[in-house]
């Protein structure tokens, strides 16, 4: 992928400097010149957003995050891991209706939580305090299930356990993942890394379908 794709790929919340949000405008110009995407580059590296992902590559390849993770394939490693982070509350909702619609919400990945050889869900008090605190409200009108919100829930979660895991494992994925999406507060994390490595394997490995 060359730095204009990449570019491209990036929410333009992150090319905001302290004066305000980019004017739309100019970002797709900027993208297209040579001293442009210089500029933007370097306003990645000036807010401390990408000095793993674009560090000087042998040949000037393109990073391996980004060739290895496109977006979509990115997008289903963070919604398991969001699904897998609320095990504990997945498995321990039993409520008709709830149960129903995660099923319905979440396909196969419903199995994902439920599963103890992946992970055993155990979690420190202020942990699961903190995700009631966040899984309760989706559930309080019967009348209103809405999978958008529940999806954005996961998402979110997802992308902070990534973001987490990867400071540590593979910075380049981390930036990767934050870049994608606006500007945003990381999600606490708290998986284990073994179950978070099993998820990025996996996915990381499999063939989609033609």
């Amino acid at each position: 992928m060359s730095l204009q794709a990449l570019l491209a790929e990036v929410d333009p919340s992150w090319f905001a400097r302290a004066g305000g949000a980019i004017d739309p405008r100019l970002l797709a110009p900027a993208r297209r010149s040579r001293l442009g995407r210089r500029l933007l580059a370097r306003t990645l590296l000036d807010a401390g957003a990408a000095g793993a992902l674009l560090a000087p590559r042998p040949g000037a390849s393109a990073p391996t995050a980004v060739t290895r993770w496109p977006r979509a394939k990115l997008a289903r490693l963070v919604r398991d891991l969001g699904v897998l982070a609320y095990a504990p509350m997945i498995r321990a909702e039993v409520r008709r209706e709830p149960v129903r619609w995660l099923k319905r919400a979440l396909g196969g990945s419903y199995l994902l939580p439920l599963d103890p050889t992946i992970w055993d869900a155990k979690v420190a008090p202020e942990v699961h305090r903190r995700l009631q605190l966040q899984w309760e409200p989706m559930f309080a009108d019967a009348q209103a299930r809405d999978d958008d919100a529940l999806q954005a829930l996961f998402d979110r979660q997802g992308r902070g356990e990534l973001r987490r895991w990867a400071a540590l494992r593979d910075a380049p994925l981390g930036e990767w993942t934050a870049l994608l999406h606006p500007r945003e507060e990381a999600a606490p994390g708290h998986l284990p890394e073994k179950p978070v490595l099993l998820l990025a394997t996996h996915h990381e490995t499999r063939r989609d379908a033609p």
